[in-house]
């Protein structure tokens, strides 16, 4: 078993202090104060709407710890600037999720060449037999948070 202090922990937080600082820096880097365009607070929320994939309104607001008027006036905000939509529930209407839009897709995409960009060059450097382990220790890893959510 590894314990907190051989340094793999250290490496994770490094690695997920980079991954994020890098996210901050291409989000705001997009972010313009100009009618339609989203605030800090809404492309994060529009981020965690797009990763619960599909979500109602109170899964939203229950996966914050928000009440449900501050999620709803959130998911109001971002439709009507066109980053999500609702989808009424077939079974019952009074159920809706939420889908994000193409708009929110192509805001999102643009975050994201540079984070390939980075790990693919990173990767280049280790053989083909790292590579595979690096992805079975990812997988590994993945599904132990996932557990833990």
């Amino acid at each position: 078993m590894i314990v907190a202090g051989s340094g793999i922990a250290a490496l994770v937080s490094d690695l997920y202090r980079n991954l994020r600082l890098t996210h901050y820096r291409n989000l705001f880097g997009h972010l313009r104060e100009k009618a339609g365009s989203l605030s800090a607070i809404e492309a994060f929320s529009a981020e965690v709407i797009y990763l619960l994939d599909r979500p109602t309104i109170s899964e939203f607001a229950d996966f914050l710890g928000i009440s449900q008027p501050n999620a709803s006036y959130k998911v109001n905000s971002l439709v009507t600037k066109g980053y999500l939509e609702r989808v009424c529930n077939d079974d019952d209407h009074r159920e809706a999720h939420l889908f994000v839009t193409k708009k929110f897709l192509d805001y999102y995409g643009r975050q994201l060449p540079d984070m390939k960009s980075a790990v693919s060059s990173a990767l280049s450097s280790f053989t083909e037999q790292e590579v595979e382990l690096l992805s079975r220790l990812f997988g590994r890893l993945n599904r132990h948070l996932n557990a833990k959510a």
